[in-house]
């Protein structure tokens, strides 16, 4: 029996080596999931920074109407007291050299309840809204928030019970 090596090592030596198609295909493959994981990675920074931004505005409402809890009667309804305009900042404690970031820009409104059905106290009641507006990767975005305050509400025992 007669064997020959040469014959054997050289049609394993084609076998062994990939062909171009293949291999256009294998990078082609791993270029598309390179994309596609670039892509989810962003989105999903873009979403987390939205979420961040409407977080913000939510305590910045928040705050205003939690401080209207503060203002008796008379100073919500018969002064000017409460403003009808208000800025504040995504950072609002940098230094002077630092960015504020994102601009909010909101209004507050003082108007008489409308209750349905009317009631005989809606007069003794006014509804608070507070709008918050922004501009976000250039598109706007708004946050609203409401609340009623009456006018034998929870102020007058505030008042009473520290002493004013």
């Amino acid at each position: 029996m007669k064997i020959r090596l040469a014959n054997a090592n050289s049609h394993r030596r084609f076998e062994a080596a990939y062909s171009m198609a293949e291999a256009l295909v294998g990078v082609s493959l791993m270029g598309i999931l390179f994309v596609s994981l670039y892509g989810g990675m962003a989105s999903g920074f873009a979403v987390t920074q939205v979420a961040r931004e409407n977080l913000r505005a939510t305590q910045i409402l928040l705050e205003r109407v939690e401080g209207i809890r503060l203002y008796n009667w008379n100073q919500l309804v018969y002064s000017n007291w409460v403003p009808s305009t208000f800025t504040n900042f995504y950072y609002p404690l940098t230094n002077a050299n630092e960015s504020p970031g994102i601009m909010y820009v909101g209004t507050m409104s003082i108007q008489p309840a409308n209750l349905s059905p009317s009631a005989t106290y809606a007069d003794n009641m006014r509804e608070i809204t507070v709008t918050v507006n922004w501009t976000s990767a250039g598109v706007p975005r708004t946050r609203s928030m409401k609340t009623f305050v009456a006018k034998n509400g929870v102020q007058n025992y505030v008042y009473s019970s520290i002493g004013y």
